[in-house]
């Protein structure tokens, strides 16, 4: 038997018309506070009825739900700025972001993205700002500052949680045999620092005590690592490109990375780096949507792989190749590979799972020594530095999978 909390919690979740079945399982009915039913509204603005039902603008604004599966016909519903309102008071910030996403996916909201006030009183989320790109060219004057301001806040947030472990990863996987006086905690040699003590373990401390303490000497090498990073266009890349942007974005900023960052569809290859300085301009100037040539692409940034031994080419895709002839792409690459370069793509950059993409490239790609996988934005420091000191990129994606 449920008790009233609980039955409270499924009739919010089940929603209006479960309210006669949940209230005859209790003496006392199931009653909801004010607050309960205010959730409520919420809930079912966007999760009653035909979740396929799209709502218009003038729907929304209007506070009128139409269709033939609404459960009370032509029951009101809250404006889009009351209803951000009621999300935000009722639920943490995780859950915000999940309803704002359902909202656009069940309700056709997407317009409503280009409202200034609504704009403002959203929460910022990779897949608001993928959105926002997505059909940026379609938001009006009025609100293409406030459109700019949303991609900004989920950047800014972004690369203040990234930027420390890629700068560490470059930081720590440059060769620095050299060692020096200056003792500076980062520059720490650990493992000879703990040879040259083993003689000083303490059994009663369980530890050992050093007496000699050896420091790398930091080494400020221009451009030592050069890394290119090519980003599919597609629509369904949309969330991947904005982490790929603002990565490229970070390593241009770090003097000893060459880095360029291109975008690319079926018919244009579009050269961005000198956008690096604001990963917001360089995310603008993607255009999502089009078919992909992923030959076309490697052969652009093939002029910038002067150092192939030194070089990481990064391709952001699902690679479902559109081009006359996929073959010539896995040539390319097998040429490439054979010349010392470092190579991977990324079938997406996401805490989402399982990303849809073209199995059968992407077995002719890792069987050449060009592992394709999924990754979450915060292995991709750990990916640099799996290339920048040398390891096995495909036991890289092989523990990528395993976790």
């Amino acid at each position: 038997m449920l008790n009233q909390e609980q039955l409270t919690r499924w009739r919010l979740i089940l929603g209006k018309d479960a309210q006669e079945d949940m209230a005859r399982m209790s003496p006392a009915g199931c009653p909801l506070t004010s607050e309960q039913l205010e959730m409520d509204e919420a809930l079912e603005a966007i999760y009653a009825g035909d979740s396929d039902q799209e709502l218009s603008r003038d729907d929304w604004e209007a506070g009128k739900k139409t269709g033939p599966h609404s459960p009370v016909k032509g029951r009101s519903m809250p404006k889009v700025a009351r209803w951000l309102d009621q999300i935000r008071n009722f639920f943490p910030k995780d859950v915000v972001v999940l309803l704002q996403q359902d909202a656009i996916e069940r309700r056709g909201m997407k317009e409503l993205l280009f409202e200034p006030e609504i704009l403002a009183k959203v929460e910022p989320s990779v897949d608001l700002a993928a959105a926002v790109l997505e059909l940026k060219n379609l938001v009006p004057e009025k609100a293409k500052a406030a459109a700019r301001d949303l991609v900004r806040r989920v950047v800014e947030e972004l690369r203040k949680r990234l930027e420390t472990r890629f700068s560490q990863a470059i930081r720590g996987s440059i060769d620095r045999s050299e060692h020096s006086p200056l003792r500076s905690l980062p520059n720490l040699d650990w493992p000879r620092t703990i040879r040259r003590n083993l003689k000083n373990y303490n059994a009663t401390v369980k530890t050992i005590i050093p007496e000699e303490i050896s420091f790398f000497r930091r080494r400020h090498r221009q451009n030592e690592w050069n890394v290119i990073i090519a980003m599919d266009q597609s629509g369904s890349m949309a969330s991947s490109l904005i982490y790929g942007g603002i990565m490229g974005a970070i390593l241009a900023s770090m003097p000893a990375v060459e880095t360029h960052v291109v975008a690319f569809n079926h018919q244009d290859v579009v050269d961005l780096t000198e956008q690096c300085s604001d990963p917001v301009d360089l995310l603008f100037g993607v255009q999502l949507g089009g078919a992909e040539d992923y030959w076309k692409a490697t052969s652009y940034c093939e002029r910038f792989m002067h150092t192939p031994s030194k070089t990481l080419y990064i391709l952001i895709a699902d690679l479902y190749d559109t081009s006359p002839n996929e073959g010539r792409f896995v040539k390319k690459m097998e040429f490439l590979l054979e010349s010392g370069l470092r190579a991977v793509t990324l079938l997406a950059i996401s805490d989402q799972g399982q990303p849809s993409f073209n199995e059968n490239l992407a077995g002719k790609l890792t069987r050449l020594g060009m592992p394709c996988f999924g990754c979450t934005p915060d292995r991709l420091p750990d990916l640099l530095a799996a290339v920048l000191k040398g390891q096995d990129l495909q036991q890289f994606a092989e523990n990528v999978r395993l976790k």
